[in-house]
């Protein structure tokens, strides 16, 4: 019997989905907007699998597992998004609420930690790292010794809420001055809207960067912000590679350049990490949430506790 997975991958602004039979992905894909008219990013989710899961039977194969990558603070075992500001989530039984609708083994995780599966995939031999997907929101997902770091709660890898202006911009948190409040693909583009700009996504804003002065700003205030957030992390984890995902990250050199420059100037006193760009792509979120349903499948099969 083949394994099928349903992948899905919860983002502040789309629900995307695939199929993947023993490890391979099968089109048509499902995208979804993650919120439409009176409808909630639950029902977005459940939208998604629901097709998915035609597509699955339309083969000839019945789904055998989920896998599940969500913002917000999750803790993995107990299949539970405890808060997620920006769906609207407390303490939602996600996994529960799948493996009850759709009858199959369910794991959730936090869409950074699962991303950084797949980067672990196309990459095995990168054991330190963090990964630092960058679109509606800004996370981050601590690899050490080849393992994802949830850690007490579930709640490591809050990049997006380090402080790093003063007083600074206020973020949906509630707090001031996060670095996702000037580094996040969102308030790219929303600041430099407000500041008169005319654009439709951040990719836009990075188009012109080098071009515009409300671009150069607004674009150096994200390069600086996520900047301190990168020598936070390295002076506390010593990771041998960050690497850069999400929309943002796909602006390439025009981020990574600058963004280099920066950190290697505020880490005067040691040599600072490699910067790199995703290995897995703007699918990482997908690829790392097959080998999540993999593992719920293996988890329901065999004794013995999820690996990493």
């Amino acid at each position: 019997m083949p394994e099928v997975v349903l992948a899905i991958d919860i983002g502040g602004t789309t629900v995307k989905g695939s199929v993947f039979v023993d490890g391979n992905e099968v089109p048509p894909g499902s995208t979804v907007p993650t919120f439409e008219k009176s409808s909630g990013a639950f029902d977005a989710v459940l939208a998604v699998l629901s097709a998915l899961a035609g597509t699955a039977r339309a083969l000839g194969h019945e789904p055998t597992a989920i896998g599940v990558g969500t913002p917000g603070l999750v803790d993995r075992r107990a299949g539970m998004v405890r808060y997620a500001a920006n769906l609207g989530w407390t303490n939602l039984p996600l996994g529960q609420l799948l493996e009850t609708r759709f009858g199959v083994p369910t794991l959730i995780d936090h869409d950074a930690r699962t991303a950084a599966r797949a980067e672990m995939a196309a990459r095995p031999a990168l054991r330190n790292f963090v990964f630092i997907p960058i679109g509606t929101g800004v996370s981050a997902a601590v690899v050490v010794a080849g393992k994802t770091v949830a850690g007490a709660r579930g709640q490591a890898g809050e990049l997006g809420h380090i402080p790093t202006v003063p007083n600074g911009r206020p973020c949906s948190c509630g707090q001031f001055g996060c670095l996702e409040a000037y580094a996040s693909a969102g308030a790219v583009l929303a600041r430099y809207i407000a500041g008169g700009g005319n654009a439709e996504s951040a990719a836009d804003v990075a188009g012109v960067v080098g071009k515009d002065g409300l671009a150069n700003e607004v674009w150096a205030d994200a390069v600086n912000s996520l900047a301190t957030g990168i020598t936070t992390l390295t002076a506390t984890l010593d990771p041998e590679e960050i690497i850069i995902g999400g929309g943002l990250g796909a602006a390439g050199s025009v981020l990574l350049d600058p963004l280099r420059e920066k950190v290697e100037s505020l880490l005067r006193w040691r040599d600072p990490p490699a910067i790199s760009a995703s290995r897995a792509g703007p699918r990482a979120g997908l690829l790392g949430a097959a080998l999540l349903g993999s593992a719920a499948r293996s988890n329901s099969t065999h004794t013995g506790q999820e690996s990493s």
